[in-house]
């Protein structure tokens, strides 16, 4: 992998999650019936992670979720049209919340219409809001974020790499070239 830059480091990952919590406070003028869905496989820890920052400003605790579901993206086969949800845990009532789904990279859209397809089989929320760690264009979908850490404009040649501690042992944001 040929590394063109870090775009964020630990601190910079830090400061965008913390941002993220406080708009989410301010967007939903508080807390009450909202609940944090990660995608996994990094949306998992990102939502935890604001889900600390909010009840570390607010005193009160977001559930979270987690959503996986095993997408159709643009290097793997052509006999994967539909993605295929597995492996959701949801301990709460989505009938009637705001469900905020979390995850690291926005680019297509594809993954975010299959967890909101999810959800809503699941139960009818009052409304589904996203959050993203970093928006990299190329939308295929009129999907759009409601929170972002980072807008980063790439090119389809580059690849966007979230590492984070919980899953890869480093909190980092890199871009790279395809191989």
């Amino acid at each position: 992998m040929k590394i063109k830059a870090q775009l964020l480091d630990e601190k910079g990952i830090d400061r965008s999650l913390i941002r993220i919590s406080h708009e989410i406070i301010e967007k939903n003028k508080g807390t009450e019936n909202i609940v944090l869905v990660g995608i996994k496989t990094r949306g998992v820890p990102i939502a935890e992670r604001i889900s600390k920052y909010i009840e570390n400003f607010e005193g009160v605790s977001i559930p979270v979720g987690t959503l996986d579901i095993t997408l159709y993206r643009d290097d793997l086969s052509e006999k994967y049209e539909q993605p295929s949800i597995n492996n959701t845990s949801m301990d709460f009532e989505i009938k009637g919340k705001t469900i905020i789904l979390v995850d690291d990279v926005l680019f297509t859209g594809r993954t975010v219409r299959a967890a909101m397809d999810a959800i809503i089989r699941a139960g009818r929320p009052k409304s589904i809001q996203l959050a993203v760690l970093i928006d990299r264009g190329h939308r295929e979908l009129p999907i759009r974020p409601d929170y972002v850490g980072k807008n980063v404009p790439t090119s389809l040649s580059e690849i966007v790499h979230v590492k984070l501690l919980e899953t890869d042992g480093e909190n980092k944001v890199i871009i790279s070239e395809k191989e």
